[in-house]
Formats: C-alpha cells, sequence, structure tokens
C-alpha cells in the first residue's frame, strides 16, 4: 500500500514538473491561447482563437510561413490534410482587425509608453505584382516591433500624407501621449 501511494505521487509530482517545463507546442498553445482570449474574447470565438494559438506555435517551431509546413507542425490529433485545409480557410474568408493586432502587440510589451516609434518602407516583386509595404512600429530596447502597416498601390517612396496617416492611425489608437517625440538630429 505505501509502495503504491509513493508511485502515485511521485506520477503527479512527474506530471506537474513535464507540464511546468515540457517544450511541447499543446502546453505552449494553451497558455498563449488564454493569452489571445483575454484580449480577443470579445471579438473572436474560441475556435479562432485556439486556430490563432496553433498558428503561432506553428510558426515558431518551422519559422517559415509555407502552409503546408505549419499544419505539419499543428499540435492537434488531426490530420496535417486537415490543418491545412483550416490554414487555407481562415487566410481566404477571415477578415482579421489589424487594429485588435496592434493593440495586442502594444499590450506585450514590457515598456507601456512613451513610445519610441520607427517607420520603415519595403517594396519588393512577387511575379508581375509590385508589393509595397510602409509599417510603424514601436521600439524598445533596440528590436522594432511591428504595430501597424499599410499596403500601397504604387511601386517606390511614401509621401508626407501616407506617412502622416499611418501616425494618425496609431494616435487614434493609442492617443497622442503614448508617442515618445524627439529628434534624431539633436
Amino acid at each position: 500500500m505505501q509502495k503504491a501511494l509513493e508511485i502515485s505521487i511521485f506520477k503527479e509530482t512527474f506530471r506537474r514538473f513535464s507540464m511546468r517545463y515540457n517544450s511541447r507546442a499543446q502546453y505552449k498553445n494553451n497558455e498563449i491561447s488564454q493569452k489571445l482570449y483575454t484580449h480577443f474574447g470579445k471579438s473572436m470565438n474560441l475556435a479562432r482563437i485556439k486556430f490563432f494559438g496553433l498558428m503561432i506555435c506553428s510558426l515558431y517551431k518551422v519559422k517559415t510561413v509555407t502552409f503546408s509546413k505549419l499544419a505539419s507542425a499543428f499540435e492537434t490529433r488531426a490530420d496535417s490534410s486537415s490543418s491545412l485545409r483550416r490554414i487555407q480557410r481562415f487566410m481566404a474568408e477571415y477578415v482579421l482587425d489589424l487594429d485588435i493586432i496592434a493593440r495586442f502587440v502594444v499590450g506585450l510589451l514590457p515598456h507601456k509608453g512613451p513610445y519610441t516609434l520607427s517607420m520603415d518602407r519595403t517594396n519588393w516583386k512577387f511575379g508581375e505584382t509590385n508589393i509595397n509595404v510602409l509599417t510603424l512600429a514601436v521600439t524598445y530596447d533596440g528590436v522594432a516591433f511591428p504595430v501597424l502597416f499599410q499596403l500601397m498601390p504604387k511601386r517606390g517612396n511614401s509621401n508626407t500624407a501616407e506617412r502622416i496617416a499611418i501616425v494618425n492611425r496609431f494616435i487614434r489608437l493609442f492617443g497622442y501621449e503614448s508617442i515618445n517625440l524627439h529628434s534624431r538630429n539633436t
């Protein structure tokens, strides 16, 4: 009887230890899903939130955006072909509110403002299509965290009106007082 009790205690202790230190994605996904639910619970259903958590864990594991590789990294009982169809449906049909994503990213930062912002533009071609993105990021501890972006329907540089528009969007979301204003020339 004593031996059975000791084994039971050992199993429970090992289970708790492995849950705390196990790097398996399912535990990470549960933690991420809880954070996502706290933030997105009013604007996204639970199935979508869990899917979003699976996507984040898969992106971290495979370090690529190739749908088939992401699907194979999903920690679910479903076949990877089912996960692939799930990713394809999400990308084709769901309209993600990017302002909510911006609030989520800023909310995860350990620094709570005012924020130093950085802006960058990148342009590349995908086949015959030009892809031109203007990005506004919050800079924290030497790292720029992209918060807002605007796809521009042209090649080349952004203009003043486009840059003002993305900063005004940031102000609408986070307030004017959330910006650390300083010039790099001083």
